[in-house]
């Protein structure tokens, strides 16, 4: 977090929400402040997956602050990470106000056209919808080159015809204790997999666990083990590998009230899990939950068509317009799947047309206070990250040691 304002933008969700808590907001009414929201919104959670049906789709991505508030928190808190990202690329104001415009409005224009057509959970960005020029469809086609294969050969080794994990590190063995607690817990987890998504094949045996440390910012510390397990075959490139990290406390929950959502979720791997199903149309077949010595974990699988936007190498104005008419409509798309249409029944209304609603005819007015609290949340953060740094360097953060 201490290395660049960015940096300890995306590892301050709950600070975002503290601030955004106090603040009017025009466009939250009764059902606009309660829809599913990815709820840590940056310019670097947008990536590729591969859907249940095979197919490789761009979109949002990272659910680990998923929750239900208001849909304007995802957009704000996407265009202050656009104006940070602004002053890294040492773009004028007026450009990096029509970068926030362009995405705001792609992002109203995707939800109008929902509330018109009845197809959320047909739109999806693949190589077949994107433009073959466009960053969107270079981060699909990387994707697609990845294998299977060459992630094993990355994790793990090939011993008397079996595989098994790799030591390296940031890998850990298990004692025979805790290893048998995974081993309860995964079996526990394979009761939340849908049954519509179920293998119907030899999959799902358990051939080696260990022990994961060093995951990205917001999670960062939380206990994770990674598990191999046998695919589709026993084929061994047939082999997955799955991810059990420990849920966290969604940043949105500390600031949201509400008693329908006080008993919903059994544990934040739980509540991770079910909002990545409502956010996500055809969400990771794999993807579940379990409890580990009464700590919720998120299950899901670690893929080898995981790419994310390099924003390192999209550097003009004229390549990162087009690029934020798509992240707005991946922005839309999520909101839009995750309501009365979806398998989870907490919104129980048409997002489209309750954001239609609360916007009007007012687009540009909607695209201009995206501007305006974006341009002061930049600025307040470039000043929070200085003060963080102050703070951390001189050993003035409680719990944290001093040089």
């Amino acid at each position: 977090m201490a290395a660049d304002p960015f940096s300890f933008y995306r590892g301050s969700a709950a600070l975002f929400y503290a601030d955004v808590d106090r603040l009017d907001d025009p466009w939250a009414d009764e059902r606009t402040s309660r829809v599913w929201i990815q709820g840590d919104l940056h310019a670097e959670n947008y990536g590729t997956y591969m859907d249940a049906a095979g197919v490789l789709v761009f979109d949002v991505n990272d659910f680990d602050e998923a929750y239900l508030g208001h849909f304007t928190w995802d957009l704000q808190r996407m265009a202050a990470s656009l104006v940070l990202l602004g002053y890294e690329k040492a773009f004028s104001d007026a450009t990096i106000g029509e970068m926030i415009r362009t995405y705001a409005r792609a992002y109203v224009a995707q939800v109008r056209a929902f509330a018109t057509g009845d197809r959320d959970h047909e739109f999806r960005l693949t190589l077949e919808t994107t433009d073959p020029e466009s960053a969107v469809h270079a981060v699909l086609l990387r994707a697609r080159t990845e294998t299977r294969v060459e992630m094993l050969a990355t994790m793990t080794t090939i011993e008397r015809a079996e595989r098994r994990f790799a030591d390296g590190p940031g890998v850990r063995r298990l004692e025979d204790d805790e290893r048998d607690e995974v081993e309860a817990a995964y079996r526990a987890y394979l009761d939340t997999i849908p049954e519509t998504k179920r293998q119907r094949s030899v999959s799902y045996s358990v051939k080696d666990i260990v022990g994961r440390t060093g995951f990205g910012i917001g999670s960062a510390g939380l206990p994770a083990y990674n598990l191999l397990i046998e695919g589709r075959s026993q084929a061994l490139e047939d082999d997955v590998v799955l991810s059990m990290k420990e849920g966290n406390v969604a940043a949105p929950s500390r600031v949201v009230d509400d008693e329908r959502l006080t008993g919903a979720f059994e544990h934040p791997g739980h509540r991770t899990a079910v909002s990545q199903r409502a956010l996500q149309a055809n969400a990771d077949p794999w993807l579940g939950w379990c409890d580990l010595r009464g700590t919720g974990q998120v299950v899901k699988e670690i893929s080898p068509h995981e790419a994310d936007l390099d924003w390192e190498v999209i550097t003009e104005p004229d390549e990162i317009l087009p690029l934020l008419e798509s992240l707005g409509q991946a922005t839309a798309k999520v909101h839009c799947v995750s309501d009365a249409g979806s398998d989870e029944a907490l919104v129980e209304f048409q997002t489209e047309d309750a954001i239609v609603a609360v916007i009007g005819d007012r687009d540009e007015a909607f695209a201009d206070r995206l501007v305006e609290f974006g341009t002061a949340y930049g600025e307040l953060a470039r000043d929070d990250h200085r003060r963080f740094v102050d703070a951390f360097r001189n050993g003035e953060i409680e719990g944290l040691p001093g040089d």
